[in-house]
């Protein structure tokens, strides 16, 4: 069975270069750290990252500086929330003024995918309409969005050595984050109308973070073939999504992925989505097209423009999975299709 890359992240996450952690949190011993042994190792990880985003657009990470245990609890809180009654759940619901996707909600009865969900901004946030119960859940998500959040600065950056970009490109280009959030989501458990969680899609942002529950469900198209990638324990999921195959020319790849309802039982998991301000245009880069005599495989776009036409092809869904609004309907006719 094809098995998702497992990345080991720790010889990028010191002191230095993660300032909110701490070196004695990933086993360094009294704080000293042999630079040489991290150069060396910081190679292979970008090496391993590299190769994982150009065969699968996939790889899970360990060592990452989130503790395990803040992950686990804020799981269990979130299945704890989920299992209220429907009367204090939509207490959490956001009001019609709110123009971003925030709190409670969940999938239309017509949908194929049985989830619900609750979504948050970063902490401060106007739009964020927090969950009172259980008491801890308000700031156990503020905590882990925080983390998240520094998180993707960090993977951003080694994807920005990795596609050998100038020093912090990504970081200048990607520069207003107020759109970014964080996603804890509840699936049902299968039933005889089917077992879609969450229908094929690529993720339309920049990279996203996910962490699944024991039970499992989230599958990668690789190869024509699903892949599942079972959880385990401390090991978050990483995919790059259609910004960075634009800006690459397709060198690295936003992979189809899915999730699958379990039988008897329900199964919860917190998606971090990186996203990018909506006035940025988004276009191949001439390191990957000009500069090596490379067509482009993309026309280019408002981010907007592109969010706006996902969020519409969702609250109408075409009658065909295969006419759904994605990348695809910016690719150069020329080039072949993507």
């Amino acid at each position: 069975m094809t098995i998702i890359p497992t990345v080991d992240l720790s010889p990028f996450i010191t002191a230095t270069e993660y300032p909110k952690l701490h070196t004695k949190d990933f086993g360094h011993t009294n704080g000293h750290v042999d630079k040489n042994s991290i150069s060396i190792s910081k190679k292979v990880v970008k090496d391993e990252i590299s190769k994982a985003c150009r065969e699968y657009g996939f790889f899970q990470i360990v060592n990452h500086g989130i503790p395990v245990e803040l992950l686990n609890s804020s799981l269990q809180l979130a299945k704890t929330f989920f299992e209220y009654p429907e009367e204090e759940k939509i207490k959490c619901v956001a009001g019609p003024d709110v123009p971003k996707p925030a709190g409670f909600s969940k999938q239309p009865d017509h949908s194929p995918d049985k989830n619900e969900y609750l979504s948050i901004f970063e902490a401060g946030s106007p739009h964020n309409v927090l969950p009172q119960n259980p008491p801890e859940f308000k700031g156990a998500l503020e905590d882990i969005f925080a983390r998240y959040s520094n998180l993707a600065f960090l993977v951003q950056n080694i994807i920005n050595e990795c596609l050998e970009l100038p020093p912090d490109f990504l970081k200048n280009y990607n520069n207003i984050r107020n759109s970014d959030f964080l996603v804890s989501l509840y699936y049902l458990p299968e039933s005889d109308v089917g077992n879609s969680g969450k229908s094929e899609h690529e993720d339309g942002n920049v990279v996203t973070f996910v962490l699944q529950d024991d039970i499992g469900g989230l599958e990668v198209l690789h190869n024509g073939e699903w892949i599942p990638i079972p959880p385990a324990p401390g090991t978050l999921v990483v995919n790059v999504g259609d910004v960075i195959q634009v800006l690459s020319n397709n060198k690295f790849k936003s992979a189809t992925h899915r999730v699958v309802r379990p039988k008897g039982t329900t199964r919860n998991s917190y998606a971090f989505f990186s996203n990018l301000d909506g006035d940025k245009w988004v276009e191949p880069l001439p390191q990957f097209t000009t500069e090596i005599g490379e067509p482009p495989q993309y026309r280019g776009f408002y981010y907007k423009d592109y969010v706006k036409a996902r969020v519409m092809d969702r609250i109408n869904p075409p009658a065909r999975l295969e006419d759904r609004f994605c990348i695809k309907h910016y690719a150069v006719s020329t080039s072949g299709g993507v």
